[in-house]
């Protein structure tokens, strides 16, 4: 029997179902938003000999979802976006004050993310992507996807280029000059998850046709198709740790079957895969613990699963009410951070009881 790895830590509550979570880049701040409009923070103040905080609203109930949130890398801001169209930046220190509010409405704003290296935001309003300066307090680009809405985007972990995903695959930007043409990464079918590896090194899209596609980024070949998925690829996640091979893992999720990849030494076999069953309900949100092979896989049937070296369940966390509808890690690991879909926020924490594993 595996030894218990994780503990209940903290237990708070949204009013509605949590669409969002993210941690601060320094893991002091858990940001968590809510289909009713709610935007709450918690803070871990254990290492000051302090119980953990409340959770503190930023917003209350607003009657429209707040669906994406996202940390500044410096942990100097955090922006919201959602129904409503409006994008909110918030300064987070050395007190908490909200600074702007862009207006993009009637856009639902669903996808945003900070740039890991400046203090550039990326935000989706139909069928654009728009970058927004933290330092100058302006607009700095404008993206046109064209061929549809935006249904992603995922900056490169070295912040040297933007990807956005929609109907027909993915367009790679490089930051350096947002007028020059993009990569464009072509599919038959659209594109609603994508991932860039940890290195930058291979970029991965999960596809409405039960495909991934997988590039390696600097070689620029064809990439490669992975196929035999049940249906559309809801979930994708890269390992940072990397294989005797130097390649990272590749889990992805269709339905309630997870799939993990591993790049094979012979370049004629590509990639082999291993299936993961534990799920009864559809697979909400996939994330490996930072440094590790440790797995973590929430379903809308109340489990979370903590999959050994993304080989077999080593723990199973439960906790709501009804389904899980997100999970994050903390930077460091020794935390996990999940939402449910009646409102639950949980963390659990490594158990003093036992070592990791990954």
């Amino acid at each position: 029997m595996v030894k218990k790895r994780f503990d209940p830590f903290f237990s708070g509550r949204l009013s509605d179902y949590v669409t969002a979570i993210a941690w601060s880049g320094n893991g002091q701040t858990l940001a968590a938003t809510s289909g009713a409009g709610e935007v709450m923070l918690w803070r871990d103040l254990s290492s000051q000999g302090k119980v953990p905080s409340p959770l503190i609203p930023l917003q209350l109930d607003q009657g429209q979802s707040v669906d994406c949130v996202s940390f500044s890398t410096d942990g100097q801001f955090l922006a919201t976006g959602g129904q409503d169209g409006r994008v909110m930046i918030w300064r987070l220190h050395p007190d908490i004050e909200l600074l702007h509010i862009l207006e993009n409405a009637p856009a639902w704003v669903d996808h945003l993310a900070w740039s890991p290296i400046r203090n550039q935001l990326a935000f989706s309003i139909g069928r654009y992507v728009q970058i927004w300066d933290g330092d100058h307090g302006e607009v700095v680009a404008t993206l046109n996807f064209e061929v549809s809405s935006v249904l992603g985007l995922s900056w490169c972990p070295h912040g040297q280029y933007l990807a956005i995903a929609g109907n027909q695959g993915a367009k790679i930007w490089e930051a350096r000059d947002w007028d020059d043409d993009p990569y464009v990464v072509d599919m038959p079918a659209a594109s609603i998850a994508i991932a860039w590896s940890a290195d930058g090194k291979y970029f991965a899209s999960g596809n409405l046709d039960f495909t991934i596609t997988v590039l390696e980024w600097e070689k620029l070949h064809l990439p490669w198709v992975m196929r035999g998925f049940p249906g559309k690829i809801r979930n994708l996640a890269w390992s940072e740790k990397i294989t005797p091979l130097g390649v990272p893992l590749l889990a992805a999720s269709s339905v309630e079957g997870i799939v993990v990849w591993e790049k094979h030494r012979d370049e004629s076999v590509g990639w082999e895969s291993r299936l993961l069953n534990l799920h009864d309900g559809v697979v909400q949100a996939l994330a490996f613990q930072p440094g590790s092979f440790l797995l973590a896989s929430a379903g809308d049937d109340g489990q979370i699963g903590l999959w050994q070296n993304a080989k077999e369940i080593g723990q199973v966390l439960v906790g709501v009410q009804d389904g899980f509808s997100c999970l994050a890690w903390h930077p460091r690991g020794d935390q996990l951070a999940a939402g449910g879909q009646n409102g639950q926020v949980l963390v659990w924490s490594r158990s003093m009881r036992g070592k990791g594993f990954g």
